[in-house]
C-alpha cells in the first residue's frame, strides 16, 4: 500500500516537474499534479489499453509510435477532464510525455523503487 501511494505521489511530482520544463503546459498546484498523474494512469489503463489491442497491427509495424501516439492523446483527455491541467496542444502534450517518462525514471531511481 506505502509503495503505490509513493508510485502515486512521485508522478505526481513527475508531472509538477514536467510542467515547469514544457512550455505550453500548466498545472495549478502539485495537488492538481497529482490528480493528473492518477487520471493519466487510469486513462492509459483503460482507454489506452483498449486503443492498444485494437491498433496492434499498426502499432507492430510501427515499432511502438501508435503506443506513444496513445499516451499523448491520454494526457490531452485528461487535459480536456480538469480545469487545473491545461496543455497548449498536441506538440507540447507530447513533449510532456517525454518529459514525464524521462522524470519519473530519475525519481524512481532516487527513490530506489525496483520495477518487479
Amino acid at each position: 500500500m506505502i509503495k503505490i501511494i509513493l508510485e502515486i505521489l512521485l508522478m505526481g511530482l513527475a508531472v509538477m516537474i514536467g510542467s515547469y520544463l514544457v512550455p505550453g503546459v500548466t498545472v495549478d498546484g502539485y495537488g492538481s499534479a497529482v490528480i493528473a498523474a492518477v487520471l493519466i494512469a487510469v486513462a492509459n489503463a483503460t482507454i489506452g489499453l483498449v486503443l492498444r489491442v485494437f491498433t496492434f497491427p499498426l502499432n507492430f509495424l510501427t515499432l511502438g509510435l501508435i503506443s506513444f501516439i496513445i499516451s499523448v492523446l491520454m494526457i490531452l483527455l485528461v487535459d480536456s477532464w480538469m480545469s487545473g491541467f491545461n496543455t497548449s496542444g498536441f506538440f507540447s502534450a507530447a513533449i510532456l510525455a517525454i518529459a514525464i517518462t524521462i522524470i519519473k525514471i530519475i525519481l524512481d531511481a532516487a527513490f530506489g523503487m525496483e520495477k518487479s
